[in-house]
């Protein structure tokens, strides 16, 4: 467990292993922590060095309630990126941190090799608009849902049909979210940030090499909003894993950490 002070905060990380560095960016209301059953130790058994990161909103990185931008994150990354001396380097953004990623490579190219976009997009629909909104209502009329009713809307939402009926999957995964989504108060700070502008267009000026993962069945950023990402990102490819919601990453991580460290080792060959 580590911090830096970077960009007016202190950032908290952590790493694991050793090897070529790859920076793991989490979506909102996530600590770094949830690639630590999966991404971490696949990745460090292929030979990387992984420094996941705990966004700023999450403690223990400073929670910043007075309020911030995806620009600010974006310098976060950065900034610890360029203290650690890493650059340039490999990153994966899922969800948020997959929009954090993109505007990452447009401002600083010269920090990253390879990127994976995992649940992301480039613009906010009608829906995803309108799901910001709600969830901006719900948080400022004062509610808190139940521990166990936001546990089954949680998995109605991020996971796909065939968890939601294998009877012992769902059980583990609403134990899970009941035990979890009662620390998303800090989420607060990051409401709003995914309702991004049409970016697409600009994407056309990422030079690095892409690889754009979707999930099948995800509710929250849909299998179209993500391939229409790589469309735009030139030398940047998508692939869709089958059966999997927006946690497509926990759901299948076999399917999804061969995707990754298949992309990395393609420029490793070259």
């Amino acid at each position: 467990m580590s911090s830096v002070a970077v960009n007016g905060i202190n950032l908290h990380y952590d790493e694991y292993g050793s090897g070529e560095p790859v920076v793991l960016v989490t979506g909102s209301g996530a600590r770094g922590r949830m690639w630590t059953p999966h991404q971490v130790p696949a990745l460090t058994a292929a030979g990387y060095r992984v420094i996941t990161i705990d966004n700023r909103g999450m403690p223990p990185t400073d929670v910043c309630l007075e309020g911030f931008s995806l620009d600010d994150m974006v310098a976060d990354t950065v900034g610890l990126i360029e203290i650690l001396g890493i650059g340039p380097c490999r990153i994966v953004g899922f969800s948020l941190g997959g929009m954090m990623v993109q505007e990452l490579l447009l401002a600083h190219p010269d920090l990253i090799t390879q990127a994976v976009l995992m649940a992301t997009r480039g613009r906010t629909d009608a829906l995803r608009t309108a799901m910001s909104a709600a969830d901006s209502v719900l948080i400022e009329s004062g509610v808190v849902l139940p521990p166990r009713y936001a546990a089954v809307v949680h998995a109605t939402q991020f996971l796909s049909p065939r968890t939601q009926a294998d009877d012992r999957r769902i059980r583990d995964w609403l134990d899970i979210f009941e035990l979890s989504l009662s620390e998303r108060s800090a989420n607060r700070a990051q409401l709003g940030l995914e309702l991004v502008e049409d970016r697409l267009e600009e994407y056309r000026k990422i030079g690095s090499r892409c690889l754009v993962i979707g999930f099948s069945d995800d509710l929250i950023a849909p299998p179209y909003l993500c391939r229409e990402v790589s469309e735009y990102i030139p030398d940047c490819r998508y692939e869709e894993v089958a059966g999997c919601g927006h946690y497509g990453y926990l759901e299948e991580p076999e399917s999804v950490n061969s995707l990754i460290i298949d992309f990395f080792r393609e420029l490793r060959r070259d």
